[in-house]
């Protein structure tokens, strides 16, 4: 097994990692924050997330030999950040995390629930998202209104690198925001000092608490695109690159291990799609029975990041919430195109795809339950009283 290392397999697997964790970060912590966690409780749930999704990925990946990469769910983490503070707080959203991890054990045991998830018509799953992404796609231009001088530089960071390396782009845009910070930002007395004591790992569990609107507003929204947009599509990177494997092993473990960091904040963590791609393909190592690997070395830069989550988050809160949203908004902005091109391609569906974009993107709460559900329920009724006006009564 250690003969199937290569050099070419650790490079691109720590690439992998990096890329991962240093375009999308910045939105768990925003997402985590938004539904009412403390910096000492964000710091927390990035380091089970990314503890759990490193881990994962070093399990499956040496259990089955095959290139299998786990990234946190990213649009989840966009669509807390959407949510807002939910009455009963973190704890209140801890527990929709739990539900949200057995739904998806459940969804890799039971075809149904998995086949259900998979009906869900693609244009509302993709205009749901959509609508998710865009208040935080619409950051970048908030930060440059705020301070043009600490938000040109990211976004132009994130322009230029993104013409020469698309998957650079963000880090680039991450290493702006660092910049920023060092050179623009007024720290208060004693801010790097204290930095020190943030080195050690930060753990804090958070006891659940289960309400109706946790379940209906955070559980099942999050659930939905973490399979749509996360475990479904990691599995077409696979079979795209000749890696034929049942997917209802892979989304159980994943739910397991999302289990596993939820009482410590982690939201989800799901098969990954683009990082896959870096692994998976003929860049990770000619061989494709040994790129195994690659997933396996991006699963230690995960570990390795988790470790300094305490410290990492502890340097973010000391700039204006809107620079590090930008960076958010930046890594999103791919995601926005995709999803807003996917849910209205399909002509007969573009309404009831608007109708759920619109509600979703307005954010607006009711009985403490949020707009994306709101969103995929009018699209879905909509869709649904189109195709039977569209049905063709029976010939005679």
């Amino acid at each position: 097994m250690l003969r199937d290392i290569s050099p070419q397999s650790i490079f691109m697997g720590l690439l992998a990692g990096f890329v991962g964790s240093a375009s999308s970060f910045a939105v768990v912590l925003q997402g985590l924050t938004a539904v009412g966690a403390t910096p000492e409780q964000a710091a927390s749930g990035l380091m089970a997330l990314s503890l759990s999704m490193g881990l994962c990925a070093i399990v499956l990946s040496l259990k089955t030999k095959l290139p299998i990469s786990i990234a946190w769910s990213t649009p989840g983490a966009a669509l807390l950040a959407t949510s807002g503070a939910i009455d009963g707080g973190f704890p209140v959203a801890v527990g929709a995390f739990i539900i949200c991890a057995i739904l998806i054990i459940i969804s890799g045991v039971w075809k149904t629930l998995g086949r259900a998830v998979a009906g869900i018509p693609a244009p509302l799953a993709n205009a749901m998202l959509a609508g998710v992404l865009l208040g935080l796609c619409l950051a970048p231009v908030k930060a440059v209104a705020f301070d043009p001088l600490l938000g040109l530089p990211i976004v132009i960071a994130w322009l230029v690198v993104g013409r020469l390396n698309r998957l650079l782009a963000v880090p680039a845009a991450l290493l702006a925001f660092i910049g920023v910070m060092i050179f623009g930002i007024d720290f208060p007395p004693n801010a790097l000092a204290n930095l020190g004591h943030s080195i050690a790992p930060p753990v804090e569990f958070i006891m659940p608490d289960f309400t109706l609107a946790g379940l209906v507003g955070i559980a099942l929204p999050l659930f939905i695109v973490t399979m749509a947009s996360q475990n479904i599509p990691g599995t077409a990177v696979l079979r795209a690159n000749d890696y034929d494997t049942p997917p209802g092993p892979l989304f159980t473990v994943t739910g397991i291990f999302s289990l596993l960091s939820a009482p410590f904040g982690g939201h989800a963590v799901n098969l990954a799609a683009i990082t896959a791609a870096l692994c998976a393909g003929k860049d990770a190592h000619p061989d494709p029975a040994k790129r195994y690997w690659a997933a396996v070395f991006g699963g230690v830069f995960y570990i390795a990041f988790g470790l300094l989550a305490g410290l990492v988050t502890a340097f973010i809160s000391l700039a204006p919430s809107i620079l590090i949203e930008a960076v958010a908004g930046l890594a999103l902005i791919g995601a926005f195109a995709g999803s807003a091109v996917a849910a209205f391609r399909q002509e007969d569906a573009r309404e009831a795809a608007a109708v759920t974009f619109i509600v979703t993107a307005a954010g607006l709460t009711f009985y403490g339950i949020s707009g994306a559900f709101w969103g995929l329920l009018a699209g879905g009724l909509i869709y649904l009283l189109t195709h039977l006006r569209n049905r063709k009564p029976p010939a005679a």
